[in-house]
């Protein structure tokens, strides 16, 4: 096992473990030559000394690393460092089908026909490349964070070649073809039976067949008609019912030929779901037709028969002279008979003739019974008389014989040990003494997932052939270390997706932090923690900006105004000019953002210059605000790291039509800053005396606050 910080080819740094298979070991792993997350597949220890687990593993290298599509998990490096065996290849956040189907049940029809075409679109691409996945199944398809749907782990896959044909049968048992069950053929066609096992489980969560064993599961997939998705979920249409039947077929040529032609269906099951238009391949013809025989044949193999019985009875005599067959002559009865055919008597002796081939056949087995009873005599006679052993010799094999028959017909057996040992070697031992296992999984911080840490009965114990015994296996630590499982490595969203599947409850807390990535974390505490449990995650919002505060430029000259912004680190802006009575000529009537606003240092700020009273004479209506905008109380919990962007402005009925007036342009605030809203010289529209300043979100247009002013007429 390879520990946390190692490094792989001076590049790859290890971060933790994700999994394990039956050849290899799963981390987590960074890339740091392109600064990318990636996976190591890395050949278990003990297969690394076989040299036929080192090609095999490398064959399953080069055919994954033969396939690129988007539905399909990418390998991107194959290495051979000293005695180390690894596959270098995509990591993808997200979760199992397997995982998916037990948190929702059963998925629906729609969301299990969209999944199960981007499965079977990476499978097709697998097979236009000459690969057979041979293991298919939820705990191999990923669901990624962006919905993507990617098949991974063609840990057993192979080139469709034909070793297929001498190969084991392999793969889950659960998703197993019936050709692989029984260890024949295994083609493309056998994905698609593993495929439709799949999609029945996606819309009925369950698995078509269970057992107490193995054995039973396998025998099932091989003999026992699979029951309609629809009878677990009435749900299901009767497009992708017929679908999943048409998968998951007995015969391989009863099936799907080509995943395109199970793509083509799903899709015209999304838009025809209640058509039943899956038609059932067409299934050969083995039976041929009877022809019948003619009286003409029929009589000339009797008379064939008939001719060579009749010849081996003929046999000569001892001391008898025979003539030659060209010198003997046929009698006048003869010719008569032949020309009348046989009479009543003849025709019976003709019927009953038997064929001489099986009489000799029958005549050759007599021997050969006849010889067995003869040899099985003389080793009776032997044993009994002791010519080949003596004395104790014989004792002693005698002693072995009988006890040997005394154990073949014992009802009992030796319970072996199988503690210490993986579930599935405890099985093929229990097989070996007729044992029937009864599997009990509790988490166990001691032993690793799968391997058998007690037995009911003792080792040694006298058991009854083919009974149920109780072993309880290990399902692992149920405790989660955080830094292994890369947890710290998340991005603030993906850590909360995780700890809720994992059911531990998490509270998040942001602070600035120069080296941390803004919305990266910083500390998890604890780092050790299970279900049920509480953790306290740190969020980083990057380096501290610094801020600073708006000056009150009103009423000041322009240039009082540029030192003023000068002082606080800020850049003059938009400057206008606009007329009015109330402000001297030259002096600052209005500012695009309020006095006392925290901002970005460095940021511009504009401002309106008084250009006097205006030489229009009609009267002018004006009214004026002073309070504060907090925008804490619609963004909640967190404001302090949320940045918005917001405007204020004017809204006035005129004529029947709203009206504007800018306050103050689109500036960038914190979440947690209160706004001042303060303006002492609002101009409004001529006779309207009410109006609504408004707090604007720039982005989105949306009104977050508004209030309401009142304009007084000026002389």
């Amino acid at each position: 096992m390879l520990r946390t910080g190692t490094f792989l080819q001076d590049r790859y740094e290890i971060l933790g473990k994700i999994g394990s298979g039956g050849m290899s070991d799963v981390y987590r792993a960074k890339c740091h030559k392109l600064n990318r997350m990636v996976a190591v597949k890395v050949l278990k220890e003990e297969f690394r000394s076989d040299a036929s687990f080192v090609d095999k593993f490398k064959m399953e290298a080069q055919a994954a690393a033969r396939l690129s599509h988007p539905n399909i998990v990418n390998v991107y490096d194959v290495v051979d460092e000293g005695e180390l065996h690894f596959i270098v290849m995509e990591l993808v956040e997200g979760i199992t089908l397997k995982s998916y189907i037990r948190k929702k049940g059963m998925l629906g029809v729609r969301e299990a026909i969209g999944i199960a075409i981007q499965v079977a679109q990476g499978i097709e691409a697998a097979h236009e490349s000459g690969i057979v996945h041979r293991d298919i199944k939820p705990q191999n398809i990923i669901i990624s964070m962006d919905g993507k749907v990617k098949v991974a782990d063609f840990g057993i896959a192979r080139a469709a070649s034909s070793q297929t044909v001498s190969a084991s049968a392999v793969g889950s048992v659960h998703y197993i073809s019936p050709e692989q069950a029984r260890g024949g053929y295994c083609d493309t066609r056998s994905d698609i039976y593993s495929f439709g096992v799949t999609m029945y489980e996606m819309v009925t969560g369950k698995v078509p067949f269970e057992g107490d064993n193995t054995v039973t599961v396998a025998l099932a997939h091989l003999e026992t008609p699979m029951s309609s998705p629809a009878e677990l979920n009435p749900e299901v249409p009767v497009s992708l019912e017929k679908i999943i039947l048409k998968c998951t077929e007995k015969k391989p040529e009863y099936r799907y030929q080509s995943m395109g032609e199970v793509i083509a269906d799903l899709r015209r099951a999304l838009l025809e779901p209640d058509k039943d238009f899956v038609e059932p391949e067409q299934q050969p013809d083995n039976t041929a037709k009877t022809v019948p025989i003619s009286e003409e044949e029929l009589s000339q193999i009797r008379q064939g028969s008939r001719g060579r019985h009749q010849e081996e009875k003929q046999e000569p005599e001892i001391g008898r002279q025979v003539k030659p067959p060209r010198e003997q002559t046929v009698q006048p009865e003869k010719e008569e008979e032949k020309r009348k055919g046989p009479s009543p008597e003849k025709k019976k002796d003709t019927a009953e003739d038997v064929n001489p081939q099986l009489e000799k056949l029958l005549t050759g087995l007599g021997i050969l019974v006849a010889v067995v009873f003869v040899v099985g005599v003389i080793a009776v006679l032997v044993r009994v008389s002791g010519i080949f052993n003596q004395g104790t010799e014989r004792q002693t094999e005698a002693v072995e014989v009988t006890s040997e028959e005394a154990t073949d017909s014992s009802t009992a057996t030796v319970m072996p040990k199988v503690t210490g040992y993986t579930m599935d070697e405890a099985e093929k031992i229990l097989a070996e003494h007729d044992l029937v296992p009864v599997w009990e999984e509790v988490y166990d911080d001691t032993a690793e997932k799968g391997i058998v840490i007690s037995q009911e009965q003792e080792e040694g114990a006298s058991v009854e052939r083919y009974s149920k015994v109780k072993l309880t296996a290990s399902l692992g630590s149920d405790k989660l270390d955080l830094t292994a499982l890369g947890v710290m490595n998340m991005t603030e969203q993906e850590a909360k997706d995780f700890f809720a599947a994992n059911q531990i409850t998490a509270s998040f807390q942001h602070q600035y932090d120069d080296t941390v990535e803004a919305g990266k974390i910083i500390s998890c505490t604890p780092q050790t923690v299970k279900a049920g449990d509480t953790v306290s995650v740190v969020i980083s919002d990057g380096p501290e900006q610094e801020m600073t505060v708006v000056p009150d430029l009103l009423n000041k000259t322009e240039e009082e105004a540029l030192q003023l912004l000068t002082e606080a680190g800020l850049e003059p802006g938009k400057v206008t000019f606009d007329n009015s009575s109330s402000v001297e000529k030259g002096s600052i009537m209005g500012q695009e953002v309020s006095r006392g606003t925290a901002i970005l240092r460095g940021s511009p700020v504009g401002y309106t210059v008084s250009a006097g009273p205006s030489s229009d004479s009609s009267q002018r209506y004006v009214g004026a605000i002073n309070t504060t905008f907090d925008p804490s109380y619609l963004i909640g919990p967190g404001s302090g790291s949320v940045q918005l962007r917001i405007l204020i402005r004017l809204k006035q009925i005129v004529d029947g039509t709203a009206q504007y007036t800018p306050l103050m342009p689109a500036t960038v605030i914190n979440g947690s800053t209160l706004v001042p809203v303060s303006f002492s010289n609002i101009e409004g529209a001529s006779g309207v005396d009410t109006g609504e300043v408004e707090i604007v979100n720039a982005d989105t247009q949306e009104v977050l606050k508004s209030y309401t002013v009142q304009f007084f007429p000026l002389g």
